[in-house]
């Protein structure tokens, strides 16, 4: 997506796609889109494998929060990260510039709650990035590649994602308002990553409203700074004291805003995309489902390649015996922080008896049994909890999100928050193929063996 390859001041003979930072410091200044408060945004280069993070510098200690799906929060017409109480608005437009630049790495501080609007383009962060340069890293690039089909809709609007050949991000945007045709004509543009120019195909196209919309946010104290010179709004003749960049700037800035979306899943995605009627709503469960599909594929690799402890090797770690034993293998094992463990269910097993004889579904209190046995051996890896046995305490955000059924396999991950010479605290998901089937937040007390 960069202009050209002039734009990269490459370190290192490594071959392959590279990591990237900026050259140096970008600093953007002005007022937000929607609150109208002056801000200064500097965006700073970053180490390999630091990802995009933001920060609120004017809070006391500073807040950092990741550009993560996780974080978003539900806003409408923009794309907002929380943490706790704070919160960073309107980041799609920069996150679209770090995308479109392929910008792995990068500090995003900001000195108030709102990033700069511009013009409501993508421009005002990528003209300072091309002056500053790019600069490849030596780690490689995070690059997800759609495996399977992915689609979601609301009403008849649509987002799709489908396994692509080749190794870039494509998309086909229909834009169609229907009976608002009169104003915004019904629009479809292209993008591909590996030839497009995002620079000036995309960047320059701005956030636009109707005229109805804009006067909605103007009576509710929104916007207030802004005139139809300053920013895209259409009426009946076409834009306001303001004139189309494109002829179909509307779906361009669009796939703009997609493209800063997706960023969200934390890296470069691959695959071929269909949008109808799509916005930041869509945008967001869209990149849900990827980051899902990420870690299923992560899980799958830990499957194939991870170090394997054998059910004799659990025995020797847990005290659990039949028929209560709910961990056959464990499949990856990271020191004390995190464990991916299996528990491959049968007809056999002997709660089915009477759970249900003529619909068998594995109890959910079984399901979080065995999560908390895989956090347990977790947590026995940490070097002062050697010799104990880790005793369930408490239980906290438990949820069962599907039923587990003879001949499912289930993959348990186990995360560690915090451990204390006798307490541990672990995050527990278990997953049956790439669907989430229960999680946990689990705490244990560690006893000596002895004792249990």
């Amino acid at each position: 997506m960069l202009d050209s390859a002039e734009e990269i001041r490459t370190m290192g003979a490594s071959t392959g796609p590279r990591q990237h930072t900026l050259g140096s410091d970008v600093v953007v200044s002005g007022k937000g889109l929607l609150l109208g408060e002056d801000a200064t945004v500097t965006i700073r280069p970053a180490p390999e494998n630091h990802g995009i993070v933001f920060e609120r510098v004017d809070l006391s200690p500073p807040v950092q929060i990741p550009a993560s799906v996780q974080h978003l929060a539900k806003r409408a017409r923009r794309t907002t990260l929380k943490m706790g109480e704070t919160s960073i608005e309107t980041i799609e437009h920069c996150m679209s510039a770090l995308c479109g630049m392929r910008i792995d790495n990068a500090l995003v501080s900001l000195d108030g709650p709102e990033l700069p609007c511009g013009d409501g383009s993508a421009a005002l962060f990528v003209e300072p990035m091309l002056e500053v340069g790019i600069v490849a890293q030596d780690a490689a690039r995070k690059i997800h590649r759609i495996s399977e089909p992915l689609l979601v809709q609301e009403g008849d609007a649509m987002l799709a994602a489908f396994p692509c050949d080749a190794k870039e991000f494509r998309v086909i945007f229909d834009l169609d308002y229907g009976s608002k045709s009169n104003r915004i004509k019904r629009q479809v543009q292209t993008f591909a990553s590996s030839n497009g120019d995002f620079a000036h195909e995309l960047s320059r196209a701005r956030t636009y409203s109707l005229k109805e919309e804009a006067q909605a946010l103007w009576d509710r104290g929104m916007c207030r700074h802004l005139t139809p010179k300053d920013v895209l709004v259409i009426g009946d003749d076409g834009p306001i004291d303001n004139a189309y960049r494109f002829d179909n700037e509307p779906v361009r800035h669009k796939i703009l805003d997609l493209l800063g979306d997706l960023y969200l899943a934390g890296c470069e995605i691959q695959g071929g995309f269909v949008a109808y009627k799509s916005g930041h709503k869509l945008n967001r469960k869209m990149c849900l489902k990827i980051v899902q599909q990420m870690e299923a594929a992560r899980r799958q690799d830990a499957l194939l390649l991870g170090k394997n402890v054998d059910i004799r090797g659990i025995q020797r770690l847990l005290p659990h015996r039949y028929p209560m034993l709910l961990v056959d293998r464990i499949v990856h094992i990271e020191a004390d922080k995190k464990a991916i463990g299996i528990k491959n269910v049968t007809i056999n097993e002997p709660f089915f008896q009477g759970h249900y004889p003529g619909t068998p579904i594995m109890p959910g209190v079984l399901i979080v049994e065995a999560m908390a046995q895989l956090g347990g051996l977790l947590m026995s890896q940490k070097l002062e909890h050697a010799g104990k046995v880790a005793i369930l305490l408490s239980l906290d955000k438990v949820k069962l999100r599907r039923p587990v059924t003879p001949g499912d396999q289930l993959v348990m991950e186990a995360v560690a928050i915090r451990a204390k010479p006798r307490t541990g605290t672990v995050k527990c998901k278990a997953y049956v193929g790439s669907e989430l089937a229960a999680e946990a937040q689990i705490r244990f007390m560690m006893v000596d063996a002895e004792q249990e």
